[in-house]
């Protein structure tokens, strides 16, 4: 039995297929469309797909019946067109049976399904589902309840997405550019943006925020970007630590399941372990992970979910022997081997790899990719060294998705991943015996080093690397050595 997840149509789009109910392939359509953050579907990735058979039914991440509502309510016209799911999909010759899974449901089920617990409290923050924009959810006996829920048009994702086009960045794309940027501004202007924005203490909004906010604040210029970046994230932080509170409140569990395209706000993150013990973040927890979700509401049952190497396989044929003499020579090199990364994150997989030690790798990185000199890169670790390099926030042990942030206990000897505010977003590496534990290890080995900067290896603009074509374009047109 073939069955597929799929979301698209909105942003996004992803894939996700099982086969006798085993999850053995998930990946983004941007990766195989080459269009960044592609919305659709293309042929590329469904006949990839089509290796493990031609589905025998579909489950669509969303309820389009339920969102055409919310769009005549919210006065976008009648979209019936557009939504119908059913002659969008014909478009791949993909005829199979369709079952709708409403969006909240879809995020929550992805998380906890693939999540290590058997109960726990469910939080789903995003920009919009059908109406839903944050619900937590009680988690027991394969079973997930609503316990509360926030409608359309409040919303903390929309507001979060309007103050990210206001500095002059891209909506529902940005947003993590907008989080790196704040650790460069004051957030001198948080209480004004509170107050203009936040209508009371229950997340609600003054003003409808989907149709964004560029009106705001006109005395405000592109010189005070930064400033305002810095208290969009303080006021952020604040949101989103009373959900944390309330979500404590309302469910009676140690274990936290977060979830919806806010989880990947990973500097927030890290102030979970205020109210739960443990945490579990699917290193896919945005609309594109919710192809897993769609399909996991309906099973009801938990997955083995240990990586995120879901994706397209490029044949291994380098050896890490290779890779780590080469960048004690050259510091900086590209990884592509292996099945691509499930999620935003790159882990090894496909990876900008660089020795973290030196004064002008940040640079010569930055300069490779074309990134703003604010943007940060992570460090990844072997993760039973990382307390020794790292002040890791309350209750969090591991961050194997690079999911929070933590204070660098030495940002002199590392400063090509250490952030301006002194946090870097790490990734602990498990003894797992995956190749790139391997590779960690050997570097360990011959520098007495346990870390890499790891950042996605991807061109400006682009998705990153999926098949062996890209990583020599890559190669190309960056000069840069990359390793399959």
């Amino acid at each position: 039995m073939i069955e597929w997840g799929i979301s698209a149509n909105s942003h996004d789009a992803a894939i996700a297929v099982f086969k006798d109910k085993e999850l053995v392939f998930a990946s983004h359509s941007e990766r195989f469309s080459g269009i960044k953050n592609d919305r659709d579907l293309c042929t590329e990735i469904v006949e990839y797909a089509e290796q493990w058979g031609k589905p025998d039914h579909i489950y669509w991440y969303e309820n389009p019946y339920l969102k055409t509502i919310r769009q005549l309510l919210a006065g976008q016209g009648w979209k019936w067109s557009a939504n119908n799911i059913k002659d969008y999909l014909k478009q791949w010759n993909i005829n199979a049976s369709i079952t709708y899974t409403n969006h909240h449901l879809s995020h929550a089920a992805a998380g906890f399904y693939t999540s290590p617990y058997s109960e726990a409290c469910v939080v789903v923050v995003d920009a919009i589902g059908e109406f839903d924009t944050l619900t937590i959810w009680h988690a027991k006996d394969n079973t997930l309840k609503k316990v509360y829920s926030q409608r359309y048009p409040h919303s903390i994702g929309l507001w979060y997405s309007a103050m990210t086009q206001r500095v002059g960045l891209k909506p529902n794309e940005d947003e993590y550019i907008l989080m790196g940027m704040a650790a460069y501004g004051d957030d001198r202007y948080a209480d004004r943006i509170y107050t203009d924005f936040v209508k009371d203490e229950n997340y609600t909004f003054s003003q409808n925020l989907h149709r964004g906010c560029l009106d705001w604040a006109p005395d405000l210029t592109i010189t005070d970007s930064f400033d305002i970046a810095a208290g969009t994230q303080d006021v952020y932080e604040t949101l989103f630590l009373s959900v944390i509170n309330q979500a404590s409140k309302l469910v009676d569990s140690k274990n936290l399941v977060l979830m919806g395209g806010c989880a990947l706000n990973c500097h927030a993150n890290r102030l979970i372990g205020r109210y739960f013990e443990n945490i579990w973040i699917m290193p896919n927890p945005g609309d594109a992970g919710s192809a897993v979700g769609a399909v996991l509401a309906h099973y009801k049952k938990h997955i083995p979910f240990d990586h995120a190497f879901l994706g397209y396989d490029i044949a291994s044929q380098s050896s890490n022997r290779e890779i780590v003499d080469y960048l004690l020579e050259h510091n900086i090199c590209g990884l592509a081997r292996g099945r691509a990364e499930y999620g935003p994150r790159a882990l090894g997989n496909r990876s900008l790899l660089a020795d973290p030690r030196g004064t002008d790798i940040k640079d010569k990185v930055n300069a490779i990719k074309h990134r703003q000199e604010f943007r940060p890169f992570a460090p990844a670790i072997l993760e039973e060294h990382v307390n020794d390099y790292f002040d890791m926030p309350r209750n969090w042990t591991t961050s194997r998705f690079m999911q929070t942030t933590a204070k660098c206990k030495y940002p002199a000897r590392f400063p090509a991943i250490v952030h301006r505010d002194g946090t870097s977003r790490v990734q602990t590496v498990p003894r797992d015996g995956s190749p790139f534990r391997q590779l960690l290890e050997l570097w360990y080995e011959q520098t007495g080093c346990p870390m890499l900067l790891n950042t996605s290896l991807n061109i400006k603009g682009q998705p990153m690397v999926n098949n062996l074509g890209d990583a020599r374009a890559f190669e190309s047109h960056y000069g840069v050595k990359v390793f399959n």
